[in-house]
Order: structure tokens, then C-alpha cells, then sequence
């Protein structure tokens, strides 16, 4: 699944309006290094359109990520080192979201504090399902249209409608 969608599924459309305005656009050509593993970052970044390749140890490619990822979630979070380097594969386009103004929003807006913390849980949540899953059975899969089924009916409705929004952010973000 999509990690963006669970982020858009908790904030609301004033969220994103805040976002769009504090994000800035990073083209990113082949190849173009975002994320050094054990270099600081501070921003968290979601991919509009592209492919990035997620490795450590320099070579070691653990995943690709495509439109609608979330990327820097968990060095946002804890403050420390990323774990991996995060590149573009292909031409690609991402919000980028400096630390410093999410956090000053996340000191004076509680609503928006949990809101933006649900939808983190959220998204890593779902990233933890899916590296056991992989760990288990051998592949990553995206969301299956039967696993979307063991939501509820209201998470359900609220990732449909995150993907709405998804859209609306990517093409807001990309007229910026």
C-alpha cells in the first residue's frame, strides 16, 4: 500500500493546504542521491512521481518506492541517523517537508499532533506487516484488494478517500 495514504487518510484537507504551502518540489534526476544512510536529513519527503531505490551497505537494494511513498518517516521520528540511502531510479518529483515546521506545527496544534502521529503509526504499521510478510513468504506485495477487506468499513472509506486526496496533493504540489 501506498504509506502516503495512510498519512492523508488522518489529516484533514487544512492539513494538506499547510503542506502544500510549507513543501517545496525536488526534481530528482537518475541516480540522484536524497537520502545518505548515516548522513542527517531534515525533512520528510513524499514521492509525486518517479521510482527510488532504498540500499544499504552501498549496494544492497532492499526495496523500490514509486509515487505515493513516504520517505524519512522514521529518522523524522526518532531523530536519528537513516539507515539507508534512498535514490532515484528514474526521474522523479518530491514533496519535500522541512522537520523544523512540521514540528513547530506539531508544538502548536495538538489536533494536528495527533493526527500527524496516528497517520506515522499508521504508515508504520503497515511497513512492518509487509517486511514480515516479506521475511515469511518471500515477496512484498502491495495492498491486495482482499487485504484491504480486513480494515473496517470506516478505514476502508478513509484510504479510499486518501487516495482521492493523494491526487489532489500530487497535482497541487506539481502547479506549485
Amino acid at each position: 500500500m501506498k504509506k502516503a495514504l495512510f498519512i492523508l487518510s488522518a489529516l484533514n484537507n487544512d492539513d494538506l493546504d499547510w503542506i502544500v504551502e510549507k513543501g517545496r518540489k525536488l526534481a530528482l534526476p537518475p541516480n540522484k542521491i536524497l537520502i545518505h544512510e548515516h548522513q542527517p536529513i531534515d525533512a520528510l519527503y513524499i514521492v509525486l512521481s518517479g521510482l527510488l531505490k532504498v540500499t544499504i551497505a552501498e549496494d544492497r537494494e532492499l526495496a523500490q518506492i514509486g509515487s505515493g511513498e513516504v520517505v524519512g518517516e522514521i529518522s523524522f521520528l526518532d531523530s536519528r541517523l537513516p539507515l539507508a540511502t534512498v535514490q532515484a531510479v528514474t526521474e522523479s518529483l518530491v514533496l519535500e517537508v522541512p522537520r523544523f515546521q512540521i514540528t513547530n506545527r506539531l508544538r502548536q496544534d495538538a489536533e494536528f499532533a495527533a493526527r500527524f502521529y496516528e497517520a506515522l503509526s499508521l504508515c508504520l504499521a503497515d511497513r512492518i506487516r509487509s517486511t514480515v510478510g516479506r521475511l515469511g513468504y518471500g515477496q512484498e506485495q502491495d495492498l491486495t484488494e482482499s487485504q484491504l477487506n480486513d480494515f473496517s468499513q470506516e478505514k476502508q472509506s478513509q484510504l479510499q478517500l486518501a487516495e482521492i486526496k493523494f491526487h489532489w496533493l500530487a497535482t497541487k504540489a506539481h502547479s506549485r
